[in-house]
């Protein structure tokens, strides 16, 4: 929607006049100056309750005489009963409105035609408003985002309301995730896809992690806490499917400058998308595989998984995509060495000269003399020890040399990245205390604005009044 300038310029000709008039009458007698700061919340302010008081006109403006009767969702007939009001909390603070309202069916359920044309709950938030809490919800503690709201909003919305908004679009997300397993797990739906033909990737990454978050003990009514209520912490498993583009020299980071100087060429990941769940390996491998199909990695040319060295990740990989070529993420195969050399070797010196050629064995992908070189230390070091199985079992994915030969990339700092945006920015903030249920809907709703995709999430948020 669009507006005159002419339209604009008298509004803000009213507003100004409107605006001075008050501001003179509550001004002391020889008052200073106000500050710029002053004018810009004041008048904020007054902007706030111009909204607040237009928004309410427009919900009670009626379009004639409200008719008779009207049909019921039960089959029924609904009886026109009076213009009844009704509250609800928009962006610009709490609204009372009035429309016309019906009931009389057998049924027992009234309905107000006008709150469902808009989305409204009374009593609740707007979808515009539950938006913002949700967005803040996602990016600060709840008690901390009160107190952002209240900055920008002008007025205050309780913790629970952000948290509450916040985890209904996380639900909203699960709820996307569930059809998408469905989806992909049905031949129908799958063999249609098959004829759509689907264009994928000319080379798609998939790379899988997780993280620990804290679970707070909880106590039922009436129940007195015990020692042995503590808290336990519990994975969550992030993954994430991405493409990559080369970063041009005049726009890398620091450490993107030290990959050009040493590969003369640096990724960066493009068109990601993040899924994650507090689940046993089993079901999160369901959800592995939808979001694949979601992002045409069943139909991508190439398909190149880069994590870590666990064991379910690999599991996974090889159950659902057993032709992705895999890689062992080499700053994690590097830090193996570096455990062994700081275990095995106290002397820096000594250290130095058998953790640099060892290391540059591992880069030019010759595995079978890294082991070596580790099973040479076991007898007397665990961590050689621990390491000589951990070589041993990703032999074939730490083929460096051919992987940095074929243009992959060979880190999974886009997964562990997503480690930290969704766990270590959220849910690890200070003085956060999380269920199970808490902390995957709150994951959830932040790994789709992370992906892109919180519009989605806020048009089906705006239409959740209808279902009900």
């Amino acid at each position: 929607m669009q507006y005159t300038t002419e339209t604009v310029t008298a509004l803000a000709t009213q507003v100004a006049n409107a605006f001075t008039t008050a501001f003179a009458a509550a001004a002391q007698p020889g008052a200073a100056v106000p500050t710029m700061a002053t004018l810009e919340t004041q008048l904020r302010e007054l902007l706030r309750q111009v909204g607040q008081q237009t928004l309410s006109t427009l919900l009670s403006r009626g379009e004639g005489t409200p008719v008779a009767t009207m049909a019921c969702a039960c089959g029924g007939t609904l009886h026109y009963q009076r213009q009844r009001p009704a509250t609800v909390v928009s962006v610009f603070g709490k609204m009372t409105y009035t429309r016309p309202y019906y009931a009389g069916c057998a049924c027992g359920h009234g309905l107000a035609p006008r709150d469902v044309a808009y989305g409204l709950t009374p009593g609740a938030v707007t979808s515009g408003l539950a938006s913002l809490l949700g967005l803040t919800g996602i990016a600060f503690g709840f008690a901390e985002g009160r107190q952002w709201v209240q900055q920008f909003l002008l007025f205050d919305v309780a913790a629970h309301t952000i948290r509450a908004e916040t985890q209904t679009f996380g639900q909203l997300q699960q709820t996307r995730e569930t059809a998408q397993q469905a989806q992909s797990q049905s031949e129908a739906a799958l063999q249609a896809r098959v004829r759509a033909a689907p264009t994928g990737a000319a080379r798609l990454y998939g790379s899988i992690d997780a993280a620990k978050v804290r679970i707070e003990p909880r106590v039922r009514l009436g129940e007195r806490p015990t020692s042995e209520k503590t808290e336990a912490w519990r994975d969550l498993k992030v993954g994430c499917w991405y493409e990559v583009a080369p970063v041009r020299a005049v726009a890398a980071s620091a450490r993107e400058r030290i990959k050009l100087a040493r590969d003369q060429v640096a990724w960066r990941a493009t068109t990601i998308h993040y899924y994650c769940d507090i689940a046993e390996a089993s079901l999160f491998g369901e959800q592995l595989w939808s979001a694949g199909v979601a992002a045409n990695a069943d139909v991508a040319q190439e398909l190149v998984f880069v994590c870590d060295g666990a064991v379910w990740i690999w599991h996974l990989v090889e159950h659902y995509f057993p032709k992705a070529v895999q890689i062992v993420d080499w700053f994690h195969a590097e830090e193996h060495l570096e455990r062994v050399a700081q275990a095995a070797f106290p002397n820096l010196i000594a250290r130095a000269q058998w953790l640099d050629p060892v290391t540059t064995d591992l880069w030019e992908g010759r595995v079978a003399d890294v082991l070596r070189a580790c099973e040479a230390l076991a007898p007397h070091c665990a961590e050689a020890r621990q390491a000589a199985g951990y070589f041993q079992n990703n032999a074939e994915r730490m083929r460096y040399d051919q992987f940095r030969a074929a243009g992959y990339v060979i880190g999974s700092g886009t997964v562990e990245s997503a480690c930290k945006q969704i766990v270590a920015r959220r849910l690890k903030v200070s003085g956060a205390q999380w269920n199970p249920d808490g902390a995957v809907l709150t994951a959830k709703a932040r790994a789709a604005y992370l992906s892109g995709d919180w519009q989605i999430l806020a048009t089906a948020r705006a239409a959740l009044p209808l279902a009900v």
